[in-house]
């Protein structure tokens, strides 16, 4: 007899892992078709994942990709939470988008010439 690999339901999991409020949050989001397992489309909440596989979702504005290590047992406090997956979310950089202001709070006359300079261009 082969004993198989335990499975949870992925709304409980994604609520278990502290990535929405609520449980019936989480089944919303699955029944709406936005959570994607081994990039393929689930519309069940009582879908099972297992350790291993990976999951694609959108929270807020931002897509979450992670890969399920383990299967809580609870809903725990965060850093309990954040064992049960690897975030594989690609790293998108934040620096400064103009290099004549660096985003050191509100920009002063002298940055916003500059500005407006970068943006016109040089001044012939």
């Amino acid at each position: 007899m082969s004993v198989e690999a335990p499975r949870l339901r992925l709304d409980k999991w994604l609520w278990q892992a502290r990535f929405f409020k609520t449980r019936s949050l989480a089944a919303r989001v699955v029944a709406a078709g936005h959570v994607r397992v081994n990039a393929q489309k689930v519309h069940k909440p009582a879908g099972t994942i297992r350790p291993g596989d990976v999951l694609t979702f959108t929270q807020g504005r931002a897509v979450r990709v992670v890969k399920v290590v383990a299967l809580g047992d609870r809903r725990g406090p965060a850093p309990e939470a954040q064992t049960l997956y690897e975030d594989l979310t690609p790293v998108k950089e934040t620096g400064p988008k103009n290099p004549a202001y660096e985003g050191k709070g509100r920009p002063t006359g002298k940055d916003r010439r500059m500005l407006g300079s970068f943006r016109s261009g040089p001044l012939e």
